[in-house]
């Protein structure tokens, strides 16, 4: 069975009929032992079916510690995701003894395709690895995140192997929250930390609540109009029914994201070099905001300005590169 078959409905059923009940009554997220009142046999013979059905490993379900059927849905599909060597990690050109790694976090409703022909721009010596989030890419088969944890819990685990030798962080935009806080993670957990974290087009945490709109909210129409005016999405994607269906839920959980994440209050300096990026044009994300990540971090490197919108970045690659590596460079020195 391949991952593009694992539907989350087929083990809703699954699970339906181990207990001899609806469907429906099994919701996503419905604790198994709490509200489902799943016991340890019960809770056995799912996961030996489960594992029969799926071609699994024996004995992994229950050892996976999935309590929801959301949660189960993930593992068995990362399982498999594992076995076809699909991940979330690309590396556009992979070397055996790269110098350093920079590690590329794309935007909200977008993937690693952003960052597409960047490898060219940067030293022979450096290997990229564009981040791609569930539910995207090579990672349709995965549901689609709407918690700032779970990514930054996922790309933890991705590149752990990775971090053992010079690496950076740059994201774009909601890119740059999901790096920010891996940075975080990574401080707060004793891991390697990366040389450079670059953040573009987005505003540093901020603990009051926003006067901005909350996108995931929006209806349909309000929330393509408001895609227009930022600009970066194709005019096919935002003026094609058939198309804006299959994408806007990918836009609508990583707006929820956004929208929901609790800023922490106060949080210490990172002692990490930090760059910010940003377009002159953006409509979203004004100087001050930017200018505002200086509180964030022990070094801060300063804010370059670019021609263009939100998304000023797809007419800069080579300056932006060349300011990332020469950024990189200097806080490794």
């Amino acid at each position: 069975m391949t991952t593009a078959s694992v539907n989350i409905e087929d083990l809703r059923a699954l699970i339906a009929g181990v207990l001899e009940i609806e469907p429906e009554e099994v919701t996503d997220e419905a604790h198994f032992s709490d509200e489902l009142e799943i016991d340890s046999l019960l809770m056995l013979k799912i996961s030996t079916r489960v594992e029969t059905t799926f071609g699994i490993p024996e004995n992994t379900v229950v050892i996976s510690g999935a309590k929801t059927l959301a949660k189960l849905h993930v593992f068995v599909v990362s399982k498999l995701v594992g076995e076809t060597s699909a991940g979330p990690v690309i590396r556009p050109r992979p070397l055996s003894d790269p110098a350093a790694r920079l590690f590329l976090f794309h935007h909200a409703g977008g993937s690693h395709l952003l960052y597409r022909g960047w490898a060219a721009h940067f030293p022979q010596d450096w290997e990229l690895c564009l981040l791609e989030a569930p539910g995207r890419g090579q990672l349709q088969a995965l549901p689609l995140i709407d918690d700032c944890d779970r990514p930054v819990d996922y790309f933890h685990t991705a590149i752990a192997p990775l971090l053992d030798r010079p690496f950076g962080f740059f994201g774009h935009s909601m890119g740059s929250l999901i790096a920010y806080q891996l940075t975080r993670r990574l401080h707060h957990e004793g891991d390697p930390l990366p040389d450079w974290l670059g953040v573009s087009a987005y505003g540093a945490p901020r603990v009051e609540a926003s006067a901005d709109g909350r996108p995931h909210l929006m209806s349909d129409e309000q929330l393509r109009g408001w895609l227009r005016d930022v600009g970066g999405s194709q005019p096919q994607l935002l003026d094609n029914d058939d198309v804006w269906r299959t994408f806007a839920p990918v836009f609508r959980d990583d707006f929820k994201l956004l929208d929901t994440w609790a800023p922490p209050r106060a949080p210490e300096p990172l002692p990490v070099p930090l760059s910010v990026f940003g377009g002159h044009r953006d409509r979203l994300i004004g100087e001050d905001r930017l200018l505002s990540w200086q509180a964030f971090t022990t070094y801060f490197r300063g804010l370059e300005r670019y021609e263009g919108d939100h998304f000023y970045l797809m007419n800069h690659r080579r300056p932006l590169a060349a300011a990332i590596t020469a950024a990189m460079r200097s806080a490794a020195a």
